[in-house]
């Protein structure tokens, strides 16, 4: 890793002022954040949250923004009453804080939000989008759950899972191209692992000039140099899930 002393740049870019527009739920033993479009849809989208935890204004954005697209959006807390990481935390203990949350271990919660998006609110086709430590859990759940039509991983930590490629459903990786905790290297490597043992459609998308976690923690407003990136990366999101879902 580029940088062991700081394992994950999450805290560049920028906290959003944003409230959201949906409304917080109780899911059997997990709480979620969901927002539901004006129309009525079968098709939603799972929402799994970076480091900083659901309850982050920048994952409540995008989870309205995929709203504002026409899915059922819902972003359930994975870490599951655990708290999420602080920008005031020592990053030396951030691996220990690391083992006890497992982005390969979040399979029981997929289930519930799963029966809860099936039998409460109709949804039919369900896909997955995720940011850093929940884009490393989306490339999880596209190896092994047969219920999720699709996925995108947004700057997914490769590490977790840099030994498996054989994805059971089309997925769409965005990386950026400076970013600390993912090298390039890595990405070169995963396309070529992919290429090899992937028997459906996925594209990896490298964002020129971008830094981790540019789709939901840079504001276009005060980065204009980065505002198309970012329009791009959210713009592909959505025509990725509209095609596969």
């Amino acid at each position: 890793m580029a940088n062991e002393s700081r394992p994950c740049p999450c805290d560049i870019g920028d906290r959003f002022d944003y409230g959201g527009r949906g409304q917080e739920v109780q899911v059997e033993h997990i709480k979620a954040y969901v927002c539901k479009p004006p129309a009525s849809t079968d098709k939603a989208v799972i929402v799994i949250h970076d480091i900083f935890g659901w309850q982050l204004p920048n994952t409540r954005y995008i989870t309205d923004m995929l709203a504002t697209n026409g899915y059922i959006a819902i972003c359930p807390d994975f870490f599951v009453g655990q708290e999420a990481w602080k920008l005031s935390n020592d990053w030396a203990s951030f691996n220990d804080w690391l083992k006890t949350r497992d982005a390969g271990k979040i399979d029981k919660e997929v289930d519930v939000v799963l029966k809860y998006l099936r039998e409460q609110c109709g949804a039919k086709k369900i896909g997955v989008i995720g940011f850093c430590w929940g884009g490393a859990a989306v490339q999880h759940l596209m190896l092994k759950n047969p219920h999720l039509k699709t996925g995108v991983s947004l700057y997914g930590v490769i590490k977790f899972f840099e030994d498996r490629s054989s994805l059971l459903h089309p997925t769409f990786f965005i990386f950026a191209e400076k970013d600390d905790v993912i090298p390039l290297e890595q990405v070169t490597l995963l396309e070529q692992k992919l290429k090899q043992n992937c028997k459906v459609h996925y594209e990896v998308k490298i964002y020129p000039g971008q830094t981790h976690g540019f789709v939901h923690r840079k504001r276009e407003d005060i980065n204009p140099q980065d505002k198309p990136y970012i329009e791009e990366g959210r713009k592909d999101m959505i025509n990725w899930l509209n095609k596969y879902l």
